[in-house]
């Protein structure tokens, strides 16, 4: 059964081999997202996906990396991860996306998020610009 739940340091390893198996992900250290809103999709013992999220202001959040492990993913795993952070996250919540992530911007669109603007240069290897999204929760 599926239980998503704060993520905590035992995470940490099974959250940086999602990463590895994930080159769309952000990638950044995972120790550093427990500073953060760190979200853990369980599977049993396993975790099969998480999401980092942060607040900016009142009414106002960003979305830092969500990823799911190659053998959870299609199961409605990300879904389950956003819907459950977006329920806390009221206001404006952004996001960042490579324009070639076909599937993540697809992803983020049926879940009801804009394209709101865009940032030059702001990916590496490969460098891309970056195209925001928007989702506003009430």
């Amino acid at each position: 059964m599926l239980v998503i739940r704060p993520g905590e340091p035992r995470d940490v390893a099974e959250i940086r081999a999602i990463q590895a198996a994930s080159p769309q992900s952000a990638g950044w250290d995972p120790v550093s997202y427990l500073n953060y809103d760190l979200r853990v999709a369980a599977e049993g013992a396993r975790v099969a996906g998480f999401l980092v999220g942060r607040t900016l202001a009142p009414r106002e959040h960003e979305l830092l990396d969500l990823a799911v492990a190659p053998e959870f993913r299609r199961q409605g795993i990300g879904k389950a991860l956003l819907r459950d952070w977006l329920k806390r996250a009221r206001g404006d919540v952004f996001l960042e996306v490579r324009p070639s992530n076909s599937t993540a911007r697809l992803f983020y669109k049926l879940l009801g998020f804009q394209e709101v603007g865009s940032r030059p240069d702001y990916y590496r290897n490969p460098s891309e610009p970056a195209i925001v999204l928007k989702f506003h929760s009430c």
